[in-house]
C-alpha cells in the first residue's frame, strides 16, 4: 500500500468541492468526505471517495451568486424548505406573521460560502446545517432573539461556511445542527472505529 501525500488529500478534497459544487454532493456528504479524506494515510483510503463521481470537472459551470433558491417568503403561514434542493451564494427570508424554515442537511450550495438574510417580523425560522460545516450568527433582534446551537465536532479546514444575518423584531430565528437520519426515524451508523 502506498502512503497518500498531503498534495494527494488536497487534490480529493478539491475534486469533492468541485463536484459538490456541481450538484453532485451534498453538504452533508461533502463534509463527511471531506473528513475521510484528512483522515486517510493511503492512496486506496482515497480512492473510494471520489470513486462515484465524474474523473474530470463536467462541462457544467456553477455561476456565483446564481443557480439555486435565492428567495424565501413565510407570510402568514410558512415557506419552508428541506430535502434535496439548491441553495444560492446568497438567500433572502422574509418573515411576517409567519415562518420559513430551511434545511440545509440534504441541500447542495451554490458556493463554498453562504450567506442567509433572515428578516422577521411576529414570526422567524429554524435554520438547520449539517454537522461540520462552519456556522455563524450575527442578529439584531427587539422583542424576540436569535440563537446559534451547534453540536458535533469541530468543522475540517476548507469545511463549507454558512453565515445567517438576522433582524428579528417580536420574532427570532434559531441556527442548529441535528443528525439527519433521526428525523426521519432511522438508526443513526455505529461511531467510526
Amino acid at each position: 500500500m502506498t502512503r497518500a501525500s498531503d498534495a494527494e488529500r488536497e487534490a480529493t478534497v478539491t475534486h469533492l468541492r468541485e463536484a459538490a459544487a456541481e450538484g453532485r454532493l451534498t453538504v452533508e456528504e461533502l463534509t463527511e468526505r471531506i473528513d475521510a479524506a484528512y483522515a486517510a494515510s493511503t492512496r486506496a483510503e482515497l480512492e473510494p471517495l471520489t470513486a462515484d463521481l465524474p474523473v474530470a470537472p463536467s462541462s457544467v459551470t456553477v455561476e456565483r451568486g446564481r443557480g439555486g433558491t435565492r428567495f424565501v417568503l413565510g407570510i402568514l403561514g410558512g415557506g419552508d424548505r428541506r430535502g434535496r434542493w439548491r441553495v444560492a451564494e446568497r438567500v433572502v427570508v422574509v418573515n411576517v406573521f409567519g415562518g420559513a424554515d430551511l434545511d440545509l442537511r440534504e441541500a447542495t450550495l451554490a458556493g463554498t460560502e453562504t450567506t442567509i438574510w433572515v428578516i422577521s417580523l411576529f414570526g422567524g425560522s429554524d435554520i438547520i446545517v449539517p454537522e461540520g460545516v462552519n456556522a455563524e450568527l450575527s442578529s439584531f433582534a427587539l422583542f424576540g432573539g436569535d440563537d446559534l446551537k451547534l453540536e458535533g465536532t469541530e468543522p475540517p479546514p476548507g469545511a463549507p461556511a454558512v453565515h445567517v444575518r438576522t433582524v428579528s423584531i417580536f420574532g427570532g430565528t434559531e441556527v442548529t445542527t441535528r443528525r439527519g437520519r433521526r428525523r426521519r426515524g432511522l438508526p443513526l451508523p455505529p461511531p467510526p472505529p
